[in-house]
């Protein structure tokens, strides 16, 4: 049977639930969700599995805790940003701000408890593409009303644009973002040094530019597909 810890064991050691929570979070954005057990995490933060129990429950729970850290700051400014960006009258102006307004706050949250920095977004990209049904719902959880809120004051500068278009859109801009905070080395490689990943700035003002030309994009033809298919056959 585990032993939980006294409050004596909490008094000894006050910053434990820290220590679980970042040695979590660095397994996590490692390993992945589902290869990293409690005894792992207890070990890496040099607890024993019962303090994760006490401080957690559980390991569901503990994955909760991380995303509600870092985005609830995160959500919230994005949350600000866009109420500003919504009362900006010329539509080309506002699209801009929008998205301006989803991108700033994952650049500029750098420290691991505001929301930001590489290693929470490299634990989002690792659990989005283990699809794990707890990460999911976490996910939906943590994201789902901001995600709502930016592609409907998107839609609304661009009523042009198909709903569905725009969430394509905004899915391929979560990508991006992913890669460009996860990866800036590969900016810094490609461009043989003419250009710094790590700028955030640049990264920010790269990002925003593509996005709002990719959004502006005509909607997809839902005929075309069919049209190049009849082509390619005819030649065969």
């Amino acid at each position: 049977m585990v032993r939980k810890p006294t409050s004596k064991d909490t008094a000894r050691k006050p910053n434990m639930r820290e220590a679980i929570l970042a040695a979590a979070e660095e397994l996590f954005a490692t390993n992945g969700f589902n290869a990293v057990s409690v005894r792992d995490i207890a070990q890496a933060a040099g607890a024993n599995p019962g303090s994760v129990t006490y401080h957690f429950k559980t390991k569901d729970g503990l994955l909760l805790e991380i995303y509600r850290r870092h985005c609830g700051p995160m959500n919230l400014r994005r949350s600000e940003l866009l109420g500003a960006a919504r009362r900006v009258r010329d539509l080309q102006d506002r699209l801009e701000a929008i998205v301006r307004a989803y991108v700033v706050p994952a650049f500029t949250s750098g420290s691991d408890l505001a929301g930001g920095g590489a290693r929470f977004t490299r634990l989002r990209a690792v659990m989005s593409a283990e699809g794990n049904e707890v990460a999911r719902k976490i996910i939906a959880q943590t994201f789902d009303d901001t995600s709502h809120a930016f592609i409907d004051a998107i839609h609304e500068s661009l009523p042009h644009i198909p709903r569905t278009d725009i969430v394509w859109r905004c899915h391929f801009l979560l990508g991006a973002l992913y890669y460009s905070l996860v990866t800036p080395d590969r900016v810094s490689r490609l461009s043989r040094g003419e250009a710094d990943g790590s700028d955030s700035a640049s990264a920010i003002e790269q990002l925003v530019q593509a996005t709002v030309a990719a959004f502006q994009a005509p909607a997809l033809d839902q005929a075309a597909p069919a049209r190049r298919r009849t082509v390619v056959s005819s030649k065969t």
